[in-house]
C-alpha cells in the first residue's frame, strides 16, 4: 500500500472593494505565488501546484473579474492587481515571497515587486514583460517588434479559423490535443469577462521604461516560448540584459505557455532559479 500522503490545500476567500479574490494555498513551506494570464485562473497552476507544493507553500488566486473570484459587471482595471496581491500577501501573514507571473500575471507580479522589493525573494516573468512597453523594450528600436507583431497577428489569424488557441499555438495543440482542450475549457470559465476590454487596460498601464528598472535589484528570471506569437519571445533577453539581477531562458519548442506546455522544463527552470537565491 502507498504511503503518500497529498499535500495540505486551503481555500479561502479575500474581502476586497470589488468583491471576494478566490485563492487557494497548497503545501507547506516558503510562500510560492502564482499570478495566472488572461485566458486563465488559479487552476492553471496544476503542474506547477503538483510539483512545488512538497518544498512550498504555492497560492494560486483568481484575479479580480475571473472565476470563482466574485465578478465585476464594468470589468476589471489591470492598475488594481498589485493591490489585491499586496493584500493577499498581508492576508496570509507572509514576510517574503516568490513570485511566478504569467503573461497577465506580469503586471500583478512586477507591478508588485517594484513597490516591495525587499519582500521579493525571485520573480519569475513567463511570456511577458508585465507593465513595461513592449516595443519600448525592443533594442532595435522598435524595427524588429513590428516585424515580429505582423508575422504573428497572421498566424493568429490562420490559426483561429482552425480552433486553435493563440495562448496555446498550433504546434503544442497538434502535440497535446487535452491540453489545448483543458486550456481552452480553463479560459472559457471566465464567462463573460470582456477580455477586449481587459487587453485594452493591458495595453494603456504597460508603459514603464527600462530606464525606470536601472536598480531593480530583485532576482529575475524570464521564460519564453520560442513560437509565441502573443509575446515577442526576443523581449526575454532585452529586458534581462537590462536588468541588474536578471536572465532569460528559452524554450524554442513552447508557445506562449511554456508552463502549461511544457511543465517539466518550465518547472525544472524555475527550480533551479530559485534554489540559487
Amino acid at each position: 500500500m502507498s504511503s503518500y500522503s497529498a499535500p495540505s490545500r486551503t481555500i479561502g476567500r479575500l474581502e476586497r472593494p470589488f468583491g471576494r479574490l478566490y485563492y487557494e494555498a497548497t503545501g507547506s513551506g516558503p510562500a510560492l505565488i502564482f499570478a495566472h494570464g488572461l485566458g486563465g485562473n488559479h487552476l492553471s497552476w496544476w503542474q506547477q501546484v503538483a510539483h512545488f507544493a512538497p518544498r512550498f507553500t504555492c497560492i494560486t488566486f483568481a484575479h479580480r473579474g475571473f472565476a470563482p473570484s466574485d465578478p465585476m459587471p464594468e470589468g476589471p482595471d489591470p492598475a488594481d492587481y498589485a493591490g489585491d496581491l499586496a493584500a493577499l500577501i498581508d492576508h496570509l501573514g507572509f514576510a517574503d515571497v516568490r513570485l511566478v507571473g504569467q503573461s497577465m500575471g506580469g503586471w500583478t507580479v512586477l507591478d508588485y515587486a517594484i513597490a516591495h522589493p525587499a519582500r521579493v525573494k525571485a520573480l519569475v516573468l513567463s511570456s511577458t514583460s508585465g507593465t513595461l512597453d513592449r516595443r519600448g523594450c525592443d533594442p532595435s528600436g522598435g524595427a524588429a517588434y513590428d516585424r515580429w507583431q505582423a508575422v504573428a497577428e497572421a498566424e493568429i489569424r490562420e490559426g483561429m479559423t482552425r480552433g486553435i488557441h493563440p495562448a496555446v499555438g498550433a504546434d503544442a495543440a497538434e502535440r497535446h490535443p487535452a491540453l489545448h482542450l483543458l486550456y481552452r475549457s480553463i479560459d472559457e470559465m471566465a464567462g463573460t469577462l470582456d477580455k477586449e476590454k481587459l487587453r485594452d487596460g493591458l495595453r494603456r498601464t504597460g508603459t514603464r521604461t527600462l530606464a525606470e528598472l536601472a536598480d531593480f535589484a530583485v532576482p529575475t528570471l524570464l521564460i519564453a516560448g520560442g513560437k509565441d506569437t502573443v509575446f515577442p519571445p526576443f523581449l526575454a533577453a532585452a529586458i534581462a540584459d537590462a536588468l541588474p539581477k536578471a536572465r532569460a531562458h528559452l524554450l524554442p519548442d513552447a508557445g506562449h505557455s511554456p508552463y502549461f506546455e511544457d511543465p517539466a522544463a518550465f518547472n525544472r527552470l524555475v527550480e533551479t532559479f530559485l534554489a540559487e537565491v
